[in-house]
């Protein structure tokens, strides 16, 4: 078995989760290979030197069985972006506070292991929104993917922008707001959600387009197939606006044509038994709590 270990920070009340992670790897003979800078965390702590590491651009492979993400969910999203196309599956230990996407308890950290080799668990594939531009993208490395959002947003002024609209090439309108979000299934419950959109099944073959504090009354988010193409372009009174993917942000003028579809690989997400989508849900969000109930 092969498995690798991410996280971007580590507090030392976390130590002994990872800890017990090691062992359990250890007691199966598993080839362990941790991120660079967090290995780097966790020798500060004493872990030994044995392991090896892996980086943004190196020491991964499609041999791997899974990639365990210590943190919350933007630990979960920057994780998504050392496996890209490589189909490693990836399950969250949630060290961080709500945990939507990393919903595994770090007080159960050993279950990733046992729960895996009983084969007590199933692969979600996950999909994702690509983005493609005239230019500004440069920043982003050529990791142009999101497993949650693409957002574009005002910038440098409390004004709103306008949003000019396509999908596949037919007009759809011009949002006047703070910005638009492009939302995943799986990005539903994150920034969609807190601008009020929908809650979307993971596997559901969907995208929604969530305006961000509209100034037009009866903008509504809108549900669409996720084989459409998006065509944005963004004008208001600075000259430049923020394009968001995930966690990652950069500034493109104003008037750049956007293109957003869908990418043509997937995450695959590990679901355990015991941590389901509806079980997130009513723990997560609290769906179902009343009195009556």
């Amino acid at each position: 078995m092969k498995v690798a270990i991410y996280g971007q920070t580590l507090l030392e009340q976390d130590t002994a989760c990872v800890n017990e992670l090691l062992d359990e790897l250890v007691k199966i003979g598993a080839t362990v290979c941790i991120e660079e800078q967090f290995f780097q965390l966790l020798y500060e702590f004493g872990i030994s030197d044995d392991y090896q590491k892996f980086t943004q651009s190196s020491g991964l492979d499609k041999s791997y069985d899974m990639l365990v993400s210590f943190g919350g969910d933007g630990t979960m999203l920057r994780a998504v972006t050392y496996i890209e196309d490589l189909g490693i599956p990836i399950v969250g230990v949630n060290t961080g506070r709500l945990g939507f996407l990393s919903t595994f308890k770090k007080e159960d950290v050993r279950k990733v292991v046992t729960e895996f080799l009983k084969e007590s668990y199933k692969i979600q594939e996950r999909s994702l929104v690509e983005v493609v531009s005239t230019s500004g993208l440069d920043e982003f490395n050529g990791l142009n993917f999101a497993l949650n959002e693409i957002t574009v947003s005002r910038k440098d002024t409390t004004s709103m922008i306008t949003v000019e609209t396509y999908l596949n090439e037919e007009y759809l309108t011009s949002y006047w707001a703070d910005g638009l979000i492009v939302a995943t299934p799986t990005g539903s419950t994150g920034y969609s959600l807190s601008c009020g959109g929908p809650v979307i099944a993971p596997t559901a073959k969907s995208l929604v387009l969530t305006p961000i504090a509209p100034h037009n009354l009866n903008a509504r988010p809108l549900v669409i197939s996720d084989d459409t193409e998006i065509r944005l372009k963004v004008s208001g009174r600075e000259e430049n606006h923020l394009i968001s993917l995930d966690s990652r942000i950069a500034s493109i003028p104003n008037g750049t044509e956007i293109r957003i579809r869908k990418s043509d690989f997937t995450i695959k997400m590990i679901e355990y038994k015991s941590e389901s989508f509806l079980k997130t849900l009513r723990n997560k969000l609290l769906w179902g709590e009343d009195k009556r109930n």
